[in-house]
């Protein structure tokens, strides 16, 4: 493809044509471009996905569309958002290597990446619904969000470095303010393309006239605003991981940019606590045990982020941010100002939960968790819950000091009724 060709989408049928010229793909394709098997995939709000299949192996192709496909060309947005999206795949495996796909060509005017295809990888949040489970997912999910804050902050990164990163991720603009707006905003009024299913009223309108709670989500979003501590995925939910039976892949970064250490992680936390709720919907007799480990994975990926970040901190703070000349060269231990930062890291995550559970449920872009739940006779009290424990967190984040504890207000919002 030549980069000096205008943008142009990609189809089914001239994708071979457009990209059979190129080595980064024929060589992972292999045989002639016009036996190239092509399947559109992308059931996203945002891109063009392909499959293409050749004798040698299968890649990915994903293209930036100039608006938001899940509501169409009356919603435009720009195509560099692609740009950004290839930068922090980079970083991301630069970071935590293995955690994402494997990148083979990109094409800044044609907003496309061609990447690696996982196989037999499917999204986790399908794999959530189906009640099926994935060996050392929290462990891996865990370090991702430890590694990728850590190593993306001036704790490890030189100050100038990270400057010049916070400058040009920077130039992202559309698409973190449409998290500024779904995530920390629209749930809280009637926003045009909100909804939410019928019988919450009661609910929606309690967290409404909530002004305190709507209070700390705007301290939250001007913490998202104007906090650059590290790059961050920026919309790290179940859909944006793939997995196996014993693996799990970060995909889809395009929201990257650079904010609070604690955003991944409550966003991630989020996710698994709507799958836990949805879950009565979905099992039958097996309902209480996979509850139970949809929980423990929500400690273990807690735990196992904090496990990395303090080891990093004892092996890769070579930052400016507490230096050993303050703590270790003067023969003191920095171990108590770590765990004071994680409370932080926690505390901000816990609210970044509570306003994604309540997001997912209010504004434009649902979770299939619950969306797929046909009768909302069935599904609006699970939401409820939902609801009412992203309330709970919003508030008190300061007083949930581990995930057990957190765990623990799951279990007993999920005993209630508050319809």
């Amino acid at each position: 493809m030549d980069a000096s060709d205008s943008y142009q989408a990609l189809t089914v049928e001239n994708l071979p044509k457009r990209l059979g010229s190129l080595d980064a793909v024929t060589e992972k394709v292999g045989g002639d471009p016009s036996s190239w098997q092509v399947e559109e995939v992308g059931d996203g709000n945002l891109n063009l996905v392909f499959i293409v299949t050749g004798p040698l192996g299968k890649v990915i192709v994903k293209q930036a569309l100039p608006y938001v496909r899940l509501v169409g060309d009356s919603w435009p947005l720009p195509l560099y958002r692609a740009y950004y999206e290839y930068h922090a795949l980079v970083r991301q495996a630069e970071r935590d290597p293995g955690s994402v796909p494997e990148i083979f060509h990109f094409d800044e005017t044609q907003a496309l990446i061609v990447m690696e295809f996982l196989a037999p990888h499917v999204i986790l949040r399908r794999k959530l619904i189906n009640g099926e489970r994935v060996e050392g997912l929290a462990e891996t999910l865990g370090k991702f969000c430890a590694r990728t804050a850590f190593r993306g902050s001036e704790l490890s990164m030189k100050s100038a470095d990270k400057k010049a990163d916070v400058g040009l991720f920077s130039g992202n603009i559309e698409i973190p303010a449409i998290t500024e707006a779904l995530v920390f905003t629209d749930p809280y009024f009637d926003a045009e393309m909100n909804h939410h299913t019928d019988g919450l009223d009661p609910v929606v309108a309690e967290i409404r006239r909530n002004a305190d709670m709507k209070a700390r989500v705007q301290r939250m979003l001007l913490k998202f605003s104007a906090n650059t501590e590290t790059m961050v995925h920026g919309d790290l939910h179940s859909g944006s991981i793939m997995a196996t039976e014993t693996e799990a892949r970060v995909i889809d970064p395009e929201f990257v940019q650079y904010g609070p250490f604690g955003f991944d992680l409550g966003m991630m936390i989020a996710n698994f606590l709507m799958a836990y709720f949805s879950q009565p919907a979905h099992r039958g007799d097996d309902l209480d045990s996979y509850q139970a480990w949809i929980l423990t994975v929500v400690e273990d990926c807690h735990t196992a982020f904090v496990d990395e970040f303090r080891s990093l901190w004892a092996s890769e703070r070579n930052g400016m941010l507490y230096p050993s000349a303050l703590f270790e060269d003067q023969g003191q231990s920095s171990g108590s100002a770590c765990t004071a930062l994680l409370a932080d890291i926690w505390t901000d995550a816990l609210a970044i939960c509570g306003i994604e559970m309540h997001r997912r449920t209010l504004s434009l872009a649902h979770n299939a968790d619950f969306e797929e739940i046909e009768d909302t006779t069935v599904r609006a009290p699970l939401e409820a819950r939902n609801l009412m424990l992203g309330a709970e967190l919003i508030q008190k984040s300061e007083t949930i000091p581990d995930a057990k504890t957190l765990t623990d207000l799951a279990r007993d919002f999920n005993k209630r009724n508050f319809l």
